[in-house]
């Protein structure tokens, strides 16, 4: 027998380039095994994490400047899903990696997962909120069942000895090898086959136990729920919206976003789940009196209601990363006059329960104009799990990434200079104003409308300055003045409309705003990094 005829039987009917898929598929199956013992162990058991999750988060936390700002133009608040599937996608590829290489060294294929499965246990092992040791047991019986999986497959692929499972047709050496061309190819066809059934056996089997566990993680994450059934009776009520706050017009967003509607952009891939019965919220740095509270000494203060809209720095000209609610909490002042702030802190640092920064300064804090507070509700229920709970800073008139810690945990009264948080860290502004922008709701991009009257409307929004008229425009020519809702106050949005007398063609509509100091939304494109969009937002359209 020649060397040639031997390296072939060593890979019944194939030739190396051609045996290349089959080894592929078979490492792609077993990554999609230790990805689906990973999610079923982290569901059935509590506290154990998901590693999709954890290298999910690792991502997050390496991410280099500017990927923020591509992340949120290309996916918005579905980041998080692209992020998930971008884990599962790269695990898949080491994994069909580590196949291929197992054609001829499966030591070496072993050697590959074990190092992603590492990778995993470190990502998830440097999230505070992990156990350690439940992210090494994790890791290593996804990593186990990865190399198990593979070592069977490519036995069934003809890549390596069979394995003996105790399943009909597992020992390939029952059947003759080389007696003549036609049992050949009856032996290849055969090996073929067995392979793509139990290939397929697996498969079926890790996408079901996948889904499972990640359903049972999602239970364990909920998100929209709030965690605590009720609030005090606030000392301070807002009254009830007045008519003249709001407009009747078609498409227009509602001047007050349920909670179930209102964006979510954060660090997280599962929504922390905070029990209140154990949190603690820290007061600490550059005070005179140091202060902790828990969740009912925090809710026993005087609790008070305001509006307040919030915007992600993320958010692109005309975006949906936006939102104006109506949040109950304490007065952050008070707290701060209670711990004795010294005069050489210039910066109130926030920290979650996961270790997510932000940093604002303090005399935007302490400026008599604006009222900061310690979010405890959300539309009059306590804070739904995903915008926070137990508790959260809002702060007019600042972007989120500098002012509103979710799920908050510390705050430190430090220095400007003495701390970069967590996204001025990554190359954003270390000042967050919200801009001055604007956008059109009605009519959409690209509608098809008949000719005759045609309502304009959408909003504008200055926090904490005011919108003091909205202009819009048709086809480059004069601005015209648009009627304006009653602001709720100067640190929410506003509605806005404009009737306008369609002609047919195509036209496109452009608006600006200007704030309550006389300052005109800028219309020169830019950004979001480092420091906002800037731009006006415009929509063409038919007429016919």
């Amino acid at each position: 027998m020649t060397g040639r005829e031997a390296g072939r039987r060593s890979t019944p009917g194939s030739s190396p380039l051609r045996s290349i898929p089959r080894a592929g598929v078979a490492g792609v199956i077993a990554g999609a095994v230790a990805i689906a013992v990973s999610e079923l162990l982290a569901g059935v058991v509590p506290g154990v994490p998901s590693l999709v999750v954890a290298v999910g988060s690792l991502v997050i936390a390496l991410q280099p400047p500017g990927a923020k700002d591509a992340v949120a133009t290309l996916f918005g608040t579905n980041d998080k899903t692209a992020l998930n599937v971008a884990v599962v996608v790269v695990a898949l590829l080491v994994a069909a990696a580590a196949g291929i290489l197992g054609r001829r060294s499966f030591g070496l294929a072993a050697q590959l997962l074990v190092g992603f499965g590492f990778v995993a246990f470190v990502a998830a092992a440097l999230q505070p909120l992990n156990s350690q040791v439940l992210a090494a047991v994790n890791a290593a019986i996804a990593t186990a069942a990865s190399i198990a999986t593979l070592r069977i497959l490519l036995a069934e692929a003809g890549f390596l000895a069979p394995v003996r499972v105790g399943l009909p047709g597992s020992n390939r050496a029952a059947f003759p090898v080389a007696t003549g061309n036609a049992t050949s190819l009856l032996v290849r066809d055969w090996n073929r086959r067995r392979f793509l059934i139990r290939s397929g056996e697996f498969l079926v089997g890790a996408l079901a136990l996948g889904a499972f566990g990640r359903m049972l993680l999602d239970r364990q994450h909920p998100a929209g729920v709030p965690v605590s059934a009720n609030l005090p009776a606030p000392a301070e009520v807002t009254p009830p919206l007045a008519a003249a706050e709001s407009l009747a017009a078609p498409g227009i967003t509602p001047i007050v976003v349920s909670n179930d509607s209102f964006y979510r952009i954060d660090t997280e891939l599962l929504v922390p789940q905070v029990d209140a019965s154990g949190w603690q919220l820290r007061v600490t740095g550059m005070i005179d009196h140091p202060l902790t509270f828990t969740y009912p000494e925090l809710v026993a203060m005087p609790l008070f209601e305001q509006y307040v809209t919030l915007a992600c720095v993320s958010n692109t000209v005309g975006g949906d990363l936006i939102g104006n609610t109506l949040w109950t909490g304490v007065h952050l002042k008070e707290v701060l006059a209670r711990a004795g702030v010294q005069p050489a802190a210039t910066q109130i640092v926030g920290r979650s329960v996961d270790g997510f920064t932000v940093g604002f300064p303090t005399s935007w804090a302490l400026d008599p104009s604006r009222e900061p507070m310690i979010a405890v509700g959300m539309n009059r229920v306590p804070l739904p799990a995903e915008h926070g709970y137990p508790a959260r800073l809002i702060v007019p008139g600042l972007y989120g990434y500098v002012s509103a810690t979710k799920w908050l945990s510390e705050i430190e009264l430090t220095t400007r200079e003495a701390f970069d948080a967590y996204w001025v860290a990554l190359g954003w502004a270390k000042d967050g104003p919200i801009l001055t922008e604007s956008r059109i709701d009605h009519p959409v991009d690209g509608a098809n409308l008949a000719a005759g009257p045609v309502d304009i409307d959408g909003l504008a929004w200055a926090p904490d300055r005011g919108v003091a008229s909205v202009e819009v425009r048709i086809d480059n020519g004069q601005w015209q003045t648009a009627m304006l809702a009653r602001a709720i106050s100067k640190a929410t949005w506003v509605q806005w409309i404009l009737r306008w007398q369609a002609t047919p063609g195509t036209h496109t509509i452009e608006v600006r705003a200007t704030d309550g100091t006389g300052a005109v939304q800028t219309a020169t494109p830019g950004g979001p990094s480092p420091a906002g969009a800037t731009g006006l937002d415009q929509v063409r359209v038919s007429v016919a």
